[in-house]
């Protein structure tokens, strides 16, 4: 019986001693596994990597009157020669990485040398932001990004509604970015307006600050400085909702610096350098559109032009803009969105050849159709006046119309 005891006994503390074991065991275990979830956000940043993009197809030759009609600018595919054409592969990196800093990185798989040559891979964005506070009302940019100037300049591709964006205010900078340091702020309740507002459906133009201002180099993206001098750039906008829940949009934005041409032809003559004074200001309003929408921009300034009379790229005066109108149209899950779009503008184009001189007056009517949200149809037909004159071709007044046809795949 005694031993029988003792075995009982023995049995018993060991059991207890398991069980208060794995107690210990299982307290540690807990705040160890709450150590871990503390420290994911930090450890496991990677997690926070988003990826989207999208893919742009267009043919322009449908009902085509003019093959000498082109736009060099806004898409390489007008005109003799132009087939099937893919305008832009897109895919996006970007993430909260933490509290304060954001990241952004764009490369696009469709750019163009020229005329010919299609589908090489360049860089777009490649940029940080840095919040200076936790809210991330005051940050700061630093990076290749687009330059806060035009509200259409900062609106993506994948939600314009024209195919192309208006030589007048998209002349200012050529693919809308450059490299600099820019700051932004925004009150909390407007960036979540500014996301509300930034999407397929109300065609916004993203969270650029209710106030910008920085620096940039100025000779526009991907492009070393070639002076040693920086361009300033300002922007003040700010989105209003009204009673009625219909959201108005004004801004005013202006850039300065000294810009040098870079592709002269042999022959032409201009300043020192090719140096000029590279001057902008302009005004936006925009009306989003719950049905009705509409979007005005117009800008002046002084920049180069070439001057065909005498053969010289001159110091000249700039001017134009242009008018929007468009109507949303909700059928069950699908939305039609029918647009009309007049722009004019008159001066110089920095970026191309000679500082090449331009006169566009552009009207075209078009409508784009979203079934589901990864898909897009845009057919607009457009009827061009356009004089696009340098050393090449300094006569060169053309016009005609044209259909143009475009799929989006959004992902």
């Amino acid at each position: 019986m005694r031993t029988l005891y003792l075995i009982i006994c023995c049995f018993f503390l060991s059991s207890t001693g398991n069980i208060v074991y794995s107690q210990i065991i299982k307290r540690d275990t807990s705040a160890i596994e709450k150590d871990s979830i503390k420290q994911s956000p930090l450890s496991e940043w990677y997690k926070r990597i988003n990826i989207r993009g999208y893919t742009q197809i267009r043919y322009n030759r449908l009902l085509e009157t003019n093959p000498d009609l082109k736009c060099e600018q806004c898409d390489k595919s007008w005109g003799e020669n132009g087939g099937f054409f893919l305008r832009r592969i897109r895919l996006v990196f970007y993430g909260q990485i933490s509290e304060r800093l954001y990241f952004y990185l764009q490369p696009d798989f469709a750019s163009s040398v020229d005329a010919s040559n299609n589908n090489f891979a360049q860089l777009k964005d490649a940029y940080f932001d840095l919040g200076l506070d936790r809210e991330n009302e005051f940050r700061l940019r630093f990076g290749q990004s687009k330059i806060p100037f035009g509200f259409e300049n900062l609106q993506s591709s994948q939600n314009r509604l024209p195919l192309d964006r208006a030589d007048a205010t998209n002349s200012s900078v050529s693919n809308e970015r450059d490299l600099g340091v820019l700051f932004y702020w925004a009150p909390e309740k407007i960036r979540e307006r500014f996301s509300k507002i930034g999407n397929a459906r109300f065609k916004g133009s993203g969270d650029y600050g209710v106030f910008a201002f920085g620096a940039f180099n100025g000779q526009t993206a991907n492009k070393n400085d070639a002076n040693n001098q920086l361009h300033i750039v300002s922007r003040l906008t700010y989105p209003f909702e009204l009673k009625n829940k219909q959201i108005i949009e004004p801004s005013v934005q202006f850039y300065s610096g000294k810009y040098v041409v870079t592709t002269v032809s042999p022959g032409v003559t201009g300043k020192d350098n090719f140096e000029y004074t590279d001057q902008r200001a302009a005004a936006s309003f925009i009306l989003y559109p719950q049905p009705f929408g509409l979007q005005i921009e117009y800008n002046i300034g002084t920049g180069p032009q070439y001057n065909t009379t005498t053969n010289t790229i001159e110091q000249h005066k700039l001017q134009g803009g242009y008018a929007l109108a468009s109507y949303a149209v909700k059928v069950n899950d699908q939305l039609l969105l029918p647009f009309v779009r007049y722009q004019y503008y008159n001066g110089g184009k920095k970026h191309e050849r000679d500082a090449r001189s331009y006169v566009v007056k552009d009207f075209e009517v078009g409508a784009e159709w979203q079934p589901f949200k990864y898909l897009e149809f845009v057919a607009s037909y457009s009827m061009a006046d356009r004089v696009f004159e340098d050393s090449l071709k300094p006569l060169n007044h053309q016009e005609g119309n044209l259909l143009r046809l475009q799929l989006q795949f959004n992902y």
